[in-house]
């Protein structure tokens, strides 16, 4: 493996059943396929989070609301001492369009406030984001979007894309996260 360090994956998204299928959700959705694809076990439930260890990455669904994300990901990064290089945050992003992935690292939140939260929380913006990308290019109220179910056209565009995410993933574990923003950072 490229990085024998602690890697901390998390995605973001809201806890209750209701956000399941929603743009804010695409984080968690994410976490959630590549547990299975990887063969994680099972979630279990620590410092407000569902966690799921193997070998030296963590994958993690803050229980939290959205706009508290920050507060599990302190807590977890200070008890595991992960390095700020080595947390990777998958989430919705309206600034790309609909399908797209993004690989940064060092950018602002963008209005995003799960990425506010966590910015505030670590004190810096510099770590990895796998961000995908859930803007339609209807006008809508951003608030009311992000918290209401896909079409089923997006959903099938959305669930692409987190399959797209999973190997992005695998790929800066493989190899390092600047081979995967080579690899995956295109406009298709």
């Amino acid at each position: 493996m490229y990085n024998i360090n602690m890697i901390l994956i998390v995605g973001l998204g809201n806890p209750e059943d209701k956000y399941e299928n929603t743009p804010h959700n695409v984080g968690f959705k994410t976490i959630d396929l590549y547990k299975e694809r990887f063969n994680f076990p099972e979630f279990s439930v620590f410092k407000s989070a569902l966690i799921s260890k193997k070998n030296n990455v963590i994958l993690i669904k803050p229980q939290t609301y959205m706009n508290n994300s920050g507060i599990p990901i302190k807590q977890i990064v200070s008890y595991y001492k992960i390095k700020i290089n080595d947390i990777w945050v998958v989430h919705d992003e309206n600034k790309l369009e609909l399908g797209e992935l993004e690989i940064n690292k060092n950018i602002p939140a963008l209005g995003h406030n799960g990425i506010k939260s966590i910015i505030e929380r670590l004190g810096t913006q510099d770590f990895i984001r796998f961000r995908i990308g859930i803007n339609n290019k209807e006008k809508h109220d951003l608030m009311d979007y992000v918290l209401k179910p896909f079409s089923k056209k997006e959903q099938e565009i959305i669930n692409d894309v987190i399959c797209k995410t999973t190997f992005a993933i695998d790929e800066a574990i493989q190899n390092g996260v600047e081979q995967a923003m080579l690899k995956f950072n295109i406009k298709q």
